[in-house]
């Protein structure tokens, strides 16, 4: 038996008002965004405008705010990707998810809750998740990483739950059938990730080659705006070739830290305190199955730490 969910109250009735119950949803209506986007800054955009219609609403009709909120949020995310998929089109070279800092500290301490977390955030993922049609993956994300059910999803897309149902089906097949088989322990991938770090920037090629899967595949994201492949590069030795030759250009005022960005370990490159690149790694069976490099300036502007992530989880209603 379900009931209706509470009425919304009439701002000063609990002391929050309009302002704190957007405040109170937005991770989650970021994290939505984000996931749709894989961009942070498009995410931020379709809140701020989510927040905009939110602030013109009779309040006192919203029964559900969070329901409300979702679908304002979901629809605006759905006409933004149809419209940033024409501009792809011209993008120079390989395009990759924007990297986004995920260390949750206490935020969200149950390890099955950050599995689904790090997984539905992964580059991997989001990557697999551009093949998926907006409404598709509009579906997949709402189902898949906050549970939210069948029928508040069809309300959010003003589609019939029959439909929706066909929807997430068809979704989850295709991402299935295109997510990488990788390794998610955390401690795996910090090692290799270490260990990659030390052979490329000690010149190390064949200590570097032991790391490698033969069929690696390197995929650079610069957007033509810093030096990167402009096509995908494969093979074990092509691969190990290129990094070292990386490596033999030094970067000025170079730093370098492990941080954990889209729900797993990255090294991230400062040049004088700036992002300069980011690098993060597909693990299998102990070796490097894949390099994402993200060299784009416009797309490492979140991805130094600065407090508590802004894409937990919240965990849907069961339906």
């Amino acid at each position: 038996m379900t009931t209706d969910p509470p009425a919304y109250r009439a701002p000063g009735a609990d002391g929050t008002g309009p302002t704190g119950v957007f405040e109170a949803h937005r991770p989650l209506l970021t994290g939505v965004a984000y996931r749709m986007l894989g961009r942070v800054a498009d995410a931020e955009d379709v809140v701020q405008e989510t927040w905009l219609r939110w602030s013109g609403a009779e309040h006192a009709e919203v029964r559900d705010p969070r329901s409300y909120l979702v679908r304002i949020t979901t629809r605006l995310a759905v006409d933004r990707l149809r419209q940033a998929r024409a501009r792809r089109e011209t993008y120079i070279g390989p395009w990759l998810p924007e990297p986004v800092v995920t260390d949750f500290g206490p935020a969200v301490p149950d390890t099955a809750e950050r599995a689904v977390l790090a997984d539905s955030v992964s580059l991997a993922v989001l990557v697999v998740l551009e093949s998926l049609s907006p409404l598709e993956r509009a579906v997949f994300v709402l189902r898949e990483a906050f549970g939210f059910p069948y029928g508040e999803i069809a309300a959010a897309l003003d589609r019939s739950e029959a439909a929706v149902r066909q929807l997430a089906g068809r979704a989850r097949r295709h991402v299935d059938e295109g997510r990488p088989r990788y390794d998610v322990d955390p401690a795996v991938r910090r090692d290799l990730t270490e260990r990659f770090l030390a052979a490329a920037s000690g010149g190390d090629l064949a200590g570097l080659l032991a790391l490698l899967a033969p069929d690696v595949r390197l995929v650079g994201d610069s957007g033509g705006r810093a030096k990167a492949p402009l096509r995908v590069v494969e093979s074990a030795d092509k691969v190990g070739r290129f990094l070292i030759a990386v490596a033999r250009q030094p970067v000025p005022q170079a730093e370098f830290r492990l941080v954990e960005l889209n729900g797993g370990p990255a090294l991230l490159v400062l040049s004088g305190g700036r992002p300069d690149s980011v690098f993060q790694l597909g693990v299998r069976d102990g070796l490097i199955q894949c390099v994402h490099i993200v060299r784009n300036p416009e797309k490492l502007t979140a991805v130094v730490p600065r407090g508590p992530s802004r894409l937990h989880r919240r965990t849907g209603r069961a339906g």
